[in-house]
């Protein structure tokens, strides 16, 4: 076998490996927090980014394989960015077969008129973006809708709340919107971002870059994930770690009385499974010793 023949034996390989374990993980996770239900019209926010594309190609995966039967459409907010290539998404969908609407909104101009040079355009700009994405789901007739959030995103999201808003607060897997009549789903909650970025290599999807935040070099999300990154780098596993605390979460040994009933809680005579470990030093594995399931190859 010829070296070159060797090299693409190689990729291919890898290609079917990346290609199992996002659809792994994503398949977890509808079924761990039940994404998508028997009869549902997932409409699959599509920004022309790699995570978004990455999203609907799962999707479309999955459907084919799925116990359920459900719908996809997908649909990219036009904010008529300047020099935006407003082919590039219709005729990649058209090549697909994928049901799509482009809904046309001057958001951009919104958004620079108001928000000052040089500040963060990504607030209002997301707020424009929701409001216009779920009056277009209320007239598609969609009961889901998918937005391409992974595990880094969530992660990055936590420590901005953490360091920036003083909440302990991420970025939830599925949520309701704020006047009851919309389920937001994100089925990427468990894909690293560079299994992504590999895909969307390999599979070739034409990225659309944003003008808007992608301008903005010195953004704190920026920062952060140079940090996280950072660790990542000198404690391999540390991402992994981290995610999986979010899983783990013990309100008990937190500070936040809406969670627990501090005031009310008596001595009752009763052990507890785990035992007292108020004065006991605390136990921490190294990060990376413990694999993530969800992220096993």
């Amino acid at each position: 076998m010829s070296v070159t023949a060797r090299q693409f034996d190689k990729q291919r390989f890898e290609g079917n490996k990346l290609a199992k374990r996002l659809r792994r993980n994503v398949g977890q996770a509808i079924a761990d927090f039940n994404m998508i239900e028997e009869g549902d019209k997932v409409m699959v926010c599509l920004s022309g980014g790699k995570d978004s594309y990455g999203l609907l190609d799962t999707l479309l995966h999955l459907r084919e394989y799925a116990p359920i039967g459900f719908d996809l459409i997908a649909v990219n907010l036009d904010q008529k960015q300047p020099g935006f290539p407003a082919d590039i998404l219709p005729n990649y969908l058209h090549e697909l077969g994928v049901a799509f609407h482009i809904e046309e909104q001057d958001t951009y101009s919104v958004v620079k008129r108001v928000i000052p040079q040089g500040k963060t355009t990504c607030g209002l700009c997301s707020r424009l973006r929701r409001g216009i994405l779920y009056r277009v789901a209320d007239e598609l007739g969609a009961t889901k809708i998918a937005l391409g959030h992974h595990r880094d995103d969530i992660l990055e999201t936590l420590f901005l709340n953490l360091f920036f808003a003083g909440k302990l607060k991420a970025m939830p897997p599925k949520l309701m919107s704020d006047d009851g009549k919309h389920i937001v789903i994100r089925p990427l909650v468990y894909c690293r971002e560079p299994d992504l970025s590999a895909w969307a290599e390999l599979r070739e999807f034409p990225i659309i870059p944003c003008d808007l935040c992608g301008s903005q070099e010195h953004l704190q999300r920026k920062q952060v994930k140079a940090m996280l990154g950072d660790w990542e780098k000198r404690f391999p596993g540390r991402i992994e770690t981290l995610f999986r605390s979010l899983q783990n979460v013990a309100p008990s040994h937190l500070l936040d009385p809406a969670l627990f009933d501090f005031k009310g809680l008596q001595a009752t005579g009763v052990v507890e499974l785990d035992g007292d470990m108020a004065f006991d030093p605390q136990q921490f594995s190294t990060p990376g010793v413990i694999p993530l399931t969800q992220f096993a190859e």
